[in-house]
């Protein structure tokens, strides 16, 4: 059975691109050292019909869903799993909320997000990359 909105736990559920070594070590990251409790899913193994969310929305950036139905992307989404970390991460989520810290959190997923093949991750997956540019000729 495939995980899906009616799983979720209380703390939510993060959903990232297995297929992305930055995104798998991130993962790993955000479990182990920042603790978070929420639960963390590759969305290819979750039942994105019960969030309303689409293969092609969350292969464009990170989700964290409620079992409420609340969904947040990028570094909206990044937000939410600080909030559900140790203790003294969950100040970091609340103040990434504020509307101008949001502004720049969202610009910092951006820029992540669009440079993520640039950094070097042990065990990157070919996905990560956006692929060499087109020869001329």
């Amino acid at each position: 059975m495939r995980p899906s909105l009616d799983t979720v736990p209380g703390t939510g559920a993060f959903l990232y691109d297995r297929d992305c070594g930055f995104c798998k070590r991130s993962v790993v990251f955000a479990r182990d050292r920042l603790r978070a409790r929420s639960s963390f899913v590759a969305w290819q193994d979750f039942d994105l019909d019960s969030a309303g969310l689409t293969p092609e929305q969350t292969d464009a950036s990170a989700w964290f869903v409620y079992a409420d139905g609340r969904r947040f992307r990028g570094g909206d989404a990044v937000a939410e799993l600080l909030l559900h970390g140790r203790p003294l991460t969950r100040p970091l989520g609340r103040l990434a909320r504020l509307p101008l810290l949001r502004a720049l959190n969202r610009a910092a997923y951006r820029w992540v997000a669009a440079n993520r093949h640039r950094i070097p991750i042990p065990g990157g997956a070919p996905s990560c990359g956006l692929g060499p540019p087109p020869q001329d000729g």
